[in-house]
């Protein structure tokens, strides 16, 4: 998951390893060869879509696979990205399509990789995430059904993980973090990259209203 707090320090927290060493983390870390890498999008931390080479050792698993490497900041709560993988286990578990967590070859979620980048070693957490194919939503015309699929499967999520439990779990809690609902108001700051435009108008009546009917309500929610 993301910092998400200040684009200053998320400059500076973000990874920015090359295809060769990212090949170097699977390798070392997972114990697969890579036949394949390219960079995907990604906000502050890493990722990467990685194809490995089929071997004995790997014909019942996947050949696809997204490698994430965590910032410098997230990387200092292993027990946040540990919540993560195991809520992801969880909900695939329960018959969600998310993605499956490859084990170390330590047999651990999750590495820690300690580098040295010239100024200072800085340590960054490392895990692999089966690939799930597909098309981002954004890249699909809008429609009343799909938005109505969205709704319903948010809802169903809601639902599965109200039977979820992890001694880590509050650890989700995050004040000032931008991807957490209750933070829209924290959106006011980024307001200038939309410039003077009708977005622009549209987001700030979004974040008004948010303050008028929802932050005023907000302790009647459930959180969880």
């Amino acid at each position: 998951m993301s910092h998400g707090d200040d684009p200053q320090s998320r400059a500076l927290a973000k990874p920015t390893f090359s295809d060769v060493q990212a090949s170097a983390f699977v390798e070392s870390v997972f114990g697969l060869k890579v036949s394949k890498i390219q960079p995907l999008p990604s906000y502050d931390d890493q990722n990467f879509h990685v194809c490995i080479s089929s071997t004995k050792d790997t014909t019942d698993g996947p050949t696809e696979y997204v490698l994430k490497i965590s910032n410098t900041e997230s990387s200092k709560t292993p027990e946040l990205i540990e919540v993560q993988n195991h809520v992801s286990m969880f909900l695939r578990a329960a018959g969600f399509p998310t993605a499956s967590v490859r084990p170390t070859i330590g047999g651990n979620l999750t590495s820690l990789v300690a580098v040295d980048g010239g100024s200072g070693v800085a340590s960054y957490l490392v895990r692999l995430l089966s690939y799930l194919p597909g098309r981002p939503v954004a890249e699909i015309p809008s429609s009343p059904q799909l938005l109505y699929d969205i709704g319903r499967l948010a809802g169903k999520l809601d639902e599965t993980l109200q039977t979820f439990h992890h001694p880590e779990l509050s650890s989700l809690r995050r004040e000032n973090f931008i991807w957490n609902l209750k933070n829209v108001p924290l959106l006011e700051k980024y307001l200038d990259a939309l410039g003077q435009s009708r977005n622009r108008e549209i987001v700030v009546e979004v974040i008004q209203r948010f303050k008028d009917e929802i932050l005023t309500k907000l302790s009647h929610f459930r959180e969880w």
